[in-house]
């Protein structure tokens, strides 16, 4: 299976627009790892991302007559900059579909590279659709972003440049969405180096072709997570799934907070900040070796793009704390006494509070929320043990998403007159009207009781809704939603919302 690929990767043509970019050591990390640990840097491409590569030898392959036509794709952010780079270097147009929900940075990125942007849908199947639409009506040619043997063959060159670099490798780890980088760097490096363990990391709220492994045949996720939006596919190509079926050693799956911590990692040795699917592959190296014990060995990851959002450094910022284990959220009880926060602070010794949000309940307790460092998970796991033995009743809140993303940031507290509430997460697409236009949506048949919406800077804004729904009309309230087509979660008896809002 690999060798056919290899003379389509020999002879791709890619360094009229692409760089060779670095193997860099990663000083730190092998440190902490006890391994060689190399990063290959493909965010430092002219777009910031490998995908220039496939976009590009794929074009090239293309007659004059298909070049007058133009090209025509649809990508929410790397795939279109490559393609628009390419089109202006080999002289022909490209128009790029992009979801509504596109950043405006992105939208911006296509345009100062030539590309003709066009806004269609809430997603990239919407866009996807529209651009094929344009094949068939105006006779352009269509770029795929992974599913192209030209496409996935560019993406190979990458295997042949790391193998010049450091050809005594054990491992190479690739993120994977639809599969293109990784078909491309394990057929050449399974051809030329069969030992080179391959091991493909996807996010576990995307793990597509995970689940075809699982049943040796391509299969749909219903549901897709978009926090690592460049590998946000709910299914794997049809021609990357016959070539990594046959090519890859195994599938590691990463946590959004694991790859959260890896963007830290690598901003550490490098100064670089790689956008989620770029640091992916870390966060799947690093569990590999926390899995296996291996020590002493060379291990490749492939970071694969830079092209995130100034705005989500914050939430990645946060979230790192957790995935690293330095904090953790608690809910404690506490007395409602003069002293009672004094008391429960020198329990912690020389511990941090990161934070402490409280709001009254009554005259004999109080519940609070409280952020604590610590050093380790062991040390967490001692805090708890510690305030159960001084008489605290205390819930570990640090695994909870609910108190992560909406509690720990909401102000107010319980509201004792409201009667009959039910609570719901959402996510929606993010665009200038987008809140409006959930609200109006949601309707005027349960009056909104709490309300809770946060942005991340990505492209799905995040909402916590409380509604008063009479117990009669609790089957009624589902199929309501459902009628919206947003993701929604039922979090009535999350204990994140018992504790402090209900």
């Amino acid at each position: 299976m690999p060798d056919t690929y290899i003379k389509h990767i020999l002879n791709a043509s890619v360094y009229d627009v692409a760089i060779e970019t670095p193997l860099q050591p990663a000083r730190f990390l092998s440190a902490r790892l006890g391994n060689q640990v190399m990063i290959k840097r493909e965010d430092l491409q002219p777009v910031f991302s490998f995908k220039l590569r496939g976009a590009y030898n794929k074009m090239r392959q293309l007659t004059a007559d298909e070049l007058a036509r133009g090209v025509v794709a649809a990508s929410a952010g790397n795939h279109a900059q490559g393609v628009a780079l390419s089109a202006q270097r080999l002289g022909c147009k490209a128009t790029i579909v992009m979801p509504k929900t596109t950043p405006q940075i992105k939208v911006d990125a296509v345009k100062a590279w030539g590309g003709k942007v066009v806004l269609h849908g809430d997603t990239y199947d919407e866009a996807s659709t529209f651009a094929k639409k344009l094949v068939e009506e105006k006779g352009m040619t269509y770029v795929h972003p992974y599913d192209d043997v030209q496409v996935i063959a560019g993406q190979g060159t990458i295997a042949m440049e790391i193998l010049r670099q450091h050809p005594q490798l054990d491992a190479i780890f690739i993120p994977v969405g639809g599969g293109g980088l990784a078909a491309g760097i394990a057929a050449y490096i399974k051809y030329v180096n069969p030992a080179i363990r391959i091991i493909a990391v996807e996010p576990e709220d995307a793990a597509c072709l995970k689940a075809a492994m699982e049943r040796q045949r391509r299969v749909t996720l219903p549901e897709v997570g978009i926090f690592a939006d460049g590998v946000a596919v709910a299914q794997i190509g049809k021609e990357t799934f016959r070539v990594l079926k046959e090519t890859i050693d195994e599938v590691i799956t990463a946590s959004t907070d694991e790859i959260c911590t890896a963007i830290k990692d690598i901003f550490e040795d490098t100064r670089s900040i790689a956008e989620p699917a770029g640091a992916l592959s870390l966060a799947g190296l690093k569990k590999y070796v926390e899995r296996t014990g291996v020590r002493d060995q060379t291990l490749v990851c492939i970071e694969s793009g830079a092209n995130t959002n100034f705005d989500r450094l914050r939430y990645i910022s946060e979230r790192t704390a957790f995935s690293e284990r330095r904090e953790g959220i608690f809910s404690v009880e506490i007395p409602e006494k003069p002293g009672s926060f004094r008391k429960f602070c020198s329990l912690l010794g020389k511990r941090s509070i990161t934070e402490f949000n409280y709001r009254f309940i009554s005259n004999d307790y109080a519940q609070i929320f409280v952020g604590i460092q610590f050093k380790d998970a062991d040390d967490r796991e001692e805090i708890v043990r510690l305030l159960n033995d001084k008489g605290y009743r205390v819930e570990d809140m640090t695994d909870n998403e609910m108190a992560k993303v909406h509690v720990r940031h909401m102000v107010g507290g319980r509201a004792p007159e409201i009667d009959s509430e039910v609570v719901y997460t959402f996510e929606f697409p993010e665009r200038p009207g987008a809140l409006m236009n959930f609200l109006n949506r949601l309707g005027s048949r349960w009056n909104i009781s709490m309300f809770h919406y946060r942005n991340h800077g990505a492209a799905y804004g995040q909402v916590a809704v409380g509604l008063q729904v009479t117990t009669d009309q609790r089957k009624d309230i589902e199929p309501v939603l459902k009628e919206l087509n947003y993701r929604f979660r039922d979090e009535t008896e999350n204990p994140a919302y018992r504790h402090f809002l209900s």
